[in-house]
């Protein structure tokens, strides 16, 4: 009997609290707060805003595509809060805004945006508009950005870095017109960063399902979860003709897109060959994965080696095109033929004519300095002006803003125009689709005959990767200190007619970047450029820079490395590149 009284009293007990209790606190909630839709209970307390102590990072200067480092490095506590805390207290008054977050879909990308969402509603923005699965790729981000008018918007992506739990990641803020952060922004929020001493971020929440497209509410802010690819795909269909594509493919022309396992891949098979008609499977690789399923998402003949392979085989398609980890760049592949990406800008612009968008709307061309001048010769015969500007997308954008450029590039496999704030990987490969289409010439012959008319630029770029920062230093250090007394003088058969160390000055805003290579040009048009990357997460990456012109036509066909051999030894000696790195060879010649 005394057992029996006990279990019914140990159940009397467990009812009230399980049932009684939270029922009157509860209605006593509901009195006190009829708006809150998060009822208190043992296991579920209410979401609150809390202040988090924090102290400064002092590598958390953003490069020219925003912070870049390994996942473990963000994975350090405070680190990434500290960064997006940093652009909130520099890019002003947010309150009520919207913001548009996605990303390349690495490793770490889905975590990342759970905690952005949390700060930004702490921080006070009205809307976040986040891709479906935490995608968006990068030039998709800036179409959302530019149509909904937002405030800006955070992507998440280290661009063509590897992916996966030992590899990068990175994060960059683009402002409403849907570019990169200009300097005096990314500046600011590196100061910010260093003085860092709390963050905002809500607690007691749960993670919200980015899993399907749905409307979502979190302590007031409205969190929009997209289709991360109609949006970006309805602008392309405005911009090309998209019957001629369609008659292209129907009339038995062969594609293949490498989406490197990237985030394109969706954006591709919907555009390439559920809208345009291209065969099933034309888009290898288009399963978008953490890791890359191991690989480089980087869009050149070195790791995109599966295309190449097919493009230089007996069984080669018409056309073949590669982009990389978030869908910024791109590689253009013909039958048999590679286009250089300085090539690629050139012939777009001679050809921008046949597309609807640009028909008569050229207002000039800008490309980046190391970029190859191949454009220079398109822009001088058609009347254009063409600006040469320091290395990072967010430069293009005051230009694009004032109606001074409307096709951009550079020779690091990006190429953009004014439709967005960002070189568009996708776009680039529609671009030569259209130009296919109109002309009904292969890549060859399209290619071959712009060298006829307006000359061809042999191009290369050396990367040396992981070299040792302090070497790496030493050696623009040494070439800066050369350059000042070469003009004038002779290296091997060549003779110097300018070098400097580039500086810039903005024709729109005249702010003044300096220090963005080391520029020797000489008599004969031939260049090369010296520079450190910025885009790297360990060491330094050297670069250096090839170009001749010939306008002869019987030499048009050389081997691209033998026809800048010349440059290239004297690089080397020039700089002392091997003696200061310990480095003989490459890391890619692209």
């Amino acid at each position: 009997m005394i057992e029996k009284v006990g279990l019914n009293s140990a159940i009397s007990r467990l009812f009230i609290r399980k049932f009684l209790y939270p029922v009157r606190i509860l209605a006593i909630n509901q009195l006190l707060y009829p708006s809150n839709l998060y009822p208190y209970s043992d296991k579920e307390p209410p979401m609150t805003l809390k202040t988090v102590a924090t102290t400064p990072y002092d590598d958390q200067k953003p490069g020219t595509s925003g912070l870049r480092k390994k996942v473990s490095h963000f994975q350090q506590p405070n680190y990434l809060e500290n960064f997006v805390q940093a652009i909130f207290d520099s890019i002003g008054d947010y309150q009520g805004q919207t913001l548009v977050l996605g990303g390349d879909g690495r490793y770490f990308n889905l975590q990342a945006i759970q905690i952005i969402l949390k700060m930004a509603a702490a921080n006070g923005f009205g809307k976040v508009l986040v891709g479906q699965n935490g995608i968006f790729s990068t030039p998709a981000a800036s179409v959302v950005i530019r149509k909904y008018q937002a405030f800006g918007g955070i992507i998440l992506s280290a661009s063509h870095n590897p992916g996966g739990p030992d590899e990068d990641f990175g994060i960059k803020y683009n402002t409403g017109n849907g570019s990169p952060a200009p300097e005096k922004i990314t500046d600011t929020i590196y100061a910010h960063s260093q003085v860092i001493e709390q963050y905002k971020i809500m607690e007691n929440t749960a993670d919200i399902d980015l899993s399907q497209p749905a409307t979502f509410d979190l302590e007031g802010m409205q969190i929009q979860v997209m289709d991360a690819v109609a949006d970006y795909a309805q602008l392309m269909a405005d911009l090309f003709d998209f019957d001629a594509i369609k008659s292209l493919f129907s009339n038995g022309f062969s594609l293949c897109f490498d989406a490197m396992h990237a985030v394109t891949g969706p954006y591709a098979v919907e555009i390439l060959e559920n809208q345009l008609g291209a065969a099933r499977g034309s888009v290898i690789n288009g399963i978008p994965k953490t890791d890359f399923d191991g690989g480089h998402p980087d869009p050149n003949l070195v790791h995109a080696h599966e295309l190449a392979e097919l493009m230089f085989s007996e069984n080669a398609p018409d056309f073949g095109a590669a982009s990389d980890g978030d869908g910024d760049r791109n590689m253009i592949v013909g039958n048999n033929i590679f286009v250089t990406p300085s090539d690629s800008l050139a012939i777009l612009t001679a050809n921008a004519h046949l597309i609807p968008a640009y028909k008569d709307k050229l207002y000039g061309v800008a490309r980046s300095m190391p970029t190859s001048q191949a454009a220079d010769m398109v822009a001088k015969k058609m009347g254009l002006d063409c600006y040469e500007t320091p290395t990072g997308w967010k430069f293009f954008g005051n230009l694009m803003d004032a109606d001074k450029v409307t096709l951009c590039g550079e020779e690091s496999f990006g190429t953009g125009s004014n439709h967005i704030r960002e070189k568009d990987g996708l776009w680039a490969v529609l671009f030569w689709l259209n130009i296919l289409a109109v002309r009904q010439q292969s890549v060859a012959d399209i290619v071959d005959e712009h060298w006829l008319e307006y000359g061809r630029n042999y191009y290369s770029r050396h990367d040396y990767e992981a070299v040792d920062s302090d070497s790496a230093n030493q050696l623009m250090s040494l070439l800066r200190d050369k350059v000042t007394t070469l003009s004038g003088s002779t290296l091997g058969s060549l003779t110097v007619s300018y070098s400097d160390d580039f500086c810039y000055t903005d024709p729109v805003d005249q702010s003044i970047s300096e220090h963005q290579g080391i520029h020797i040009g000489f008599t004969d048009g031939s260049r090369m450029v010296f520079r450190l990357s910025g885009t790297g997460t360990s060491g330094a990456t050297i670069r250096i820079y090839y170009e001749s012109h010939e306008t002869r036509p019987d030499n048009m066909h050389q081997d691209t490395q033998e026809a800048l051999q010349e440059l290239i030894q004297l690089s080397l000696s020039l700089s002392q590149l091997q003696e200061l790195t310990g480095r003989s060879e490459p890391t890619v010649i692209t």
